[in-house]
């Protein structure tokens, strides 16, 4: 799937931007297994970051660490430069929103009701209040409406606003998430597989919108398998490999380090693969995955060769 129809939308470089989302030595143990295993990053003020990484790397789990649905065993994350309790309400308040792997939108709701629900912690009218309808609670639904009809239209669904979510097509119900998200006010937007399951137009959408949230000022973190996807979107990019952060640099640092090539097509643990080294077969693996490499520096080595 290429993705070279749209530009890349330059950001100022990181050094003089502040640092909104900062991870400190970010550990998740299950029992004995480690998900995530001492991950440090930082995110500067309108800068995207892609995070990379096969099956299993931890990405998700990261994610879940960040956004409070997880305890981390250890680690701290910030926002801001103030610690964020492990609690989804406490870190949405605090000003970060994500979008799920799976879409969690709320079928029998219309759309601009789904946005609405986004705005929920930035109103402040109590059960009484809601429940005899009174001005204050007026006054905030009026607002919400509006603002979700703003939202709406900045993601394309202004003439979708009173469908139910379940009948929207798959690549609406992502761009309605995404609304949904920017509903709460936040500074750190977190994209989890945003262009998955989508066609090239589709996934030429997502970055275009996902370049626009940038010029709203707001940062923004997205996991993807979509590599050229991630290489054209970003900034920076960090790839995780069990768990761990494998490598960290611009995308085309990342493009080309043998080892993140190692981590998609394997290979054993004592043993750099150089781009010298490649079969045909990793070749056609690493396209697949997104991965530039020069198919005429491919070995003619056989799978039994290895």
């Amino acid at each position: 799937m290429s993705t070279a129809a749209v530009p890349h939308a330059d950001a100022p470089s990181s050094p003089g931007r502040g640092v909104v989302l900062e991870a400190r030595n970010i550990v998740m143990r299950f029992g004995g297994l480690t998900a995530v295993d001492d991950v440090s990053f930082q995110v500067h003020e309108g800068e995207i970051v892609g995070l990379i990484g096969p099956n299993g790397a931890g990405k998700t789990t990261f994610f879940n660490c960040l956004t409070g649905m997880y305890k981390p065993t250890s680690g701290e994350v910030t926002l801001g430069g103030r610690a964020l309790p492990p609690r989804p309400r406490a870190v949405v308040t605090a000003g970060m929103a994500r979008t799920f792997q799976n879409i969690r939108l709320f079928g029998n709701m219309t759309a601009l009701e789904n946005v609405m629900v986004g705005r929920y912690c930035r109103t402040s009218s109590m059960a009484l209040t809601s429940i005899l309808r009174g001005p204050k609670f007026r006054r905030e639904e009026r607002e919400s409406i509006d603002r979700g009809r703003e939202l709406l239209r900045f993601v394309g669904l202004d003439d979708k606003a009173d469908h139910l979510a379940r009948n929207l097509p798959y690549g609406e119900q992502r761009r309605l998430e995404i609304a949904r998200a920017l509903a709460t006010e936040p500074q750190v937007v977190l994209l989890d597989e945003p262009t998955a399951g989508m066609n090239p137009r589709e996934t030429e959408e997502a970055m275009r919108l996902i370049f626009r949230i940038r010029e709203l000022g707001m940062a923004v973190v997205v996991i993807e398998h979509d590599m050229r996807f991630i290489f054209t979107l970003c900034d920076r990019v960090l790839c995780l490999v069990r768990g761990a952060l494998l490598v960290e640099g611009s995308p085309a640092q990342v493009q080309s380090d043998p080892r993140v090539i190692e981590a998609y097509i394997g290979g054993s643990e004592d043993d750099d693969i150089s781009a010298d080294e490649l079969t045909e077969e990793d070749v056609e693996v690493l396209h697949a995955e997104g991965v530039d490499v020069e198919p005429s520096r491919t070995s003619a080595r056989s799978e039994n060769g290895r």
